[in-house]
């Protein structure tokens, strides 16, 4: 149901975009480079997934954009699900035992579809980009009580602790130091939408697909099936400037 809902929003935001860019003018103006950052939302992602960061410059063909970009997501299982603890209501992640976060380097091209008139209309471009990917296995803590009193020990999640235990979630970053690490490689393919009215300023969004692939399963919840690779549609939101 949450795939379904993303995939209808994409398409919907999508066919917006286009029926925007027929009703422009020829009269384009021009650009050489642009940097842009934005928030992301995905189907195997919270309410954010994360951050993207993406420097493009024109190539000789005025329609093609060399492009350098990062993204730094938070990857859920798509199993999980959040509880409320039974002793003081706080959320929990029941069953997780591992954060994934996923660093994806990307080197691509931004094929230019429509461009945009100045000051009205929107600007089109087809989004191609592979890269490596890092993924940061850091261990998921909670809070519990094994004796139902007051004192409450923190430690990564097992199912040898009951749920009527969990007080909630450890401490922000806690046990990051003894993260593991996953190497993988991405690749996306997408459609980007800018429809920003100042020249020198870029907002808009972007939507497509993404493949993330390490080179081992990794565990998030250990009752649960482990992945290599993780298939998302996403969506993203991003702002920047270009000269």
């Amino acid at each position: 149901m949450h795939s379904r809902k993303l995939s209808l929003l994409i398409f919907l935001l999508a066919t917006y975009g286009l029926n925007s860019a027929y009703a422009q003018t020829q009269d384009s103006y021009e650009y050489q480079s642009e940097f842009t950052w934005g928030i992301n939302k995905n189907t195997m992602s919270g309410l954010i997934g994360g951050f993207t960061f993406k420097k493009a410059r024109k190539l000789k063909n005025d329609r093609v954009l060399e492009t350098f970009g990062l993204e730094i997501m938070n990857v859920r299982h798509p199993q999980e699900t959040r509880r409320n603890s039974l002793i003081t209501g706080n959320f929990f992640t029941f069953g997780k035992s591992n954060y994934l976060y996923a660093f994806r380097f990307q080197y691509g091209r931004d094929l230019i579809l429509y461009k945009k008139a100045p000051y009205q209309g929107v600007e089109i471009k087809g989004v191609f980009a592979v890269g490596p990917s890092i993924g940061i296995i850091a261990p998921y803590y909670v809070e519990y009580s094994p004796d139902g009193g007051f004192a409450t020990f923190r430690d990564q999640y097992s199912v040898a602790i009951p749920p009527d235990q969990i007080w909630g979630t450890g401490r922000l970053f806690e046990g990051l130091g003894e993260s593991d690490v996953a190497f993988g490689a991405n690749f996306k393919a997408g459609l980007n939408f800018e429809l920003g009215t100042v020249k020198s300023s870029v907002t808009g969004f972007e939507a497509g697909f993404l493949l993330d692939a390490y080179a081992q399963s990794i565990e998030l919840i250990p009752t649960a099936q482990k992945y290599a690779t993780y298939p998302i549609l996403y969506l993203t939101l991003f702002f920047g400037s270009r000269k």
